[in-house]
């Protein structure tokens, strides 16, 4: 959107995600112009690993990077051991509230996080990467040193694991999945405890066809698909205990505007069937 570029451009991506003020109107701007289910809070999966006390810069034409990835096991112990998450990620919950509070109960709120496995490649990797080489080298040669440690929220969550399509299906069971169902069983119990209620988890595993019956018990409302699968067979494999969402090729965007009696077959009727 042209007033998102413009608040955008006034600094720095993860200076911006630092400001609560920017955070909620940057938010806020899609629901000004179409109405909307829901709104998903600004941020990055890539605040985790600063809160561990990595350096990441957002290099333009790039994208993020690390100045200092992860080379050896001897690394982690760089790493801040125990995180004071109030004082280093105090920004997200202060940005969170204030939307909640803009929003006065129009739409639910989103919150999001990156799972261990792709913060880990990108810890390691030092930014994006078609092969994750060297953070799946580090599985094979140190497996007992993965994935890293992840914080999470209690928010409505979406957990993304955008890189578990590098994973084959016997190292997804060893280092992803373990991880995706401690942190929905981890977050339920602590807004158990705190009689707090509970809100639907999203879990978005990209390219991960093989892992979808796992997903669908891993403790999730909702299993995200990519656009390589059809939703039938994803329903066939997942049961009619989740809720599937997504499966829209975001290149669709680009096609030319079309009336709603020429929805693309590819479009149509993708819905209804979830």
């Amino acid at each position: 959107l042209a007033e998102f570029r413009e608040t955008r451009a006034a600094q720095d991506f993860f200076a911006t995600c630092r400001s609560p003020k920017l955070c909620c109107e940057l938010t806020l701007q899609p629901l000004r112009r179409f109405p909307l289910d829901a709104a998903i809070i600004f941020s990055d999966i890539l605040v985790v690993p600063q809160a561990l006390g990595m350096e990441v810069v957002m290099v333009p034409g790039k994208g993020p990077t690390f100045t200092e990835p992860l080379k050896e096991v001897e690394d982690l112990l760089k790493l801040r051991q125990k995180v004071d998450v109030t004082a280093e990620l105090g920004y997200v919950f202060q940005a969170i509230t204030l939307t909640r509070h803009c929003l006065e109960g129009r739409v639910p709120l989103i919150g999001f996080s990156g799972a261990p496995w792709t913060l880990m490649s990108y810890m390691i990797e030092g930014g994006g990467s078609t092969t994750m080489a060297k953070a799946k080298s580090w599985l094979y040669r140190h497996p007992e040193a993965s994935p890293l440690p992840t914080l999470y929220a209690r928010q409505a969550l979406q957990l993304f694991e955008s890189h578990a399509g590098h994973l084959g299906p016997e190292q997804f069971q060893d280092f992803a999945l373990p991880y995706i169902r401690d942190i929905a069983q981890t977050v339920k119990s602590k807004l158990k405890e705190e009689a707090l209620p509970l809100v639907p988890m999203i879990i978005f595993a990209k390219d991960a066809h093989y892992a979808l019956r796992d997903l669908a018990r891993a403790g999730y409302e909702v299993v995200g698909l990519d656009w390589t699968i059809r939703p039938q067979e994803a329903r066939a494999q997942t049961g009619k205990g989740v809720t599937l969402q997504g499966n829209l090729d975001p290149c669709a965007l680009y096609a030319p505007k079309v009336s709603r009696g020429q929805v693309p077959a590819c479009v149509k009727g993708l819905l209804p069937q979830f």
